[in-house]
């Protein structure tokens, strides 16, 4: 596979083509194909992936999909979406997805009625930590 390259450089970035027959949503394809990327090291923290319409075009999917896909890769923390279309890597998808799941728990505990403070020291008193 290629790898993720500047905007500057205009030669394909190697991304897989989505399959239209699997059952995951397309925007979910992208966010997984995306992460693919950076976890094998073809976009490092720091770094800038291309913008979503060269994505899209290239995963052949609406730009639409691919902005989607980029949120879910910012609330996990993968991405950061800066000005003028600038999109850089933060981090690995596998702490994204940590995040991912503690947004999720905190979530669980707010519709539960735990507090935050409660929440913390359950967290604390697991072991293993």
């Amino acid at each position: 596979m290629g790898s993720f390259k500047s905007r500057e450089d205009d030669s394909d970035f190697g991304l897989t083509r989505l399959d239209r027959r699997d059952p995951m949503l397309l925007h979910e394809q992208v966010a997984a194909e995306i992460r693919r990327a950076i976890s094998q090291g073809e976009a490092s923290p720091g770094e800038r992936i291309p913008q979503a319409k060269d994505l899209a075009a290239e995963l052949g999917v609406n730009t639409n999909t691919v902005l989607r896909a980029l949120r879910v890769l910012r609330e996990e923390g993968v991405i950061e979406m800066g000005r003028g279309r600038s999109i850089r890597v933060t981090d690995r998808p596998d702490r994204g997805t940590v995040v991912a799941k503690t947004k999720e728990l905190v979530e669980l505990a707010r519709r539960h009625g735990v507090h935050r403070d409660e929440l913390i020291n359950l967290m604390l008193e697991l072991p293993g930590r």
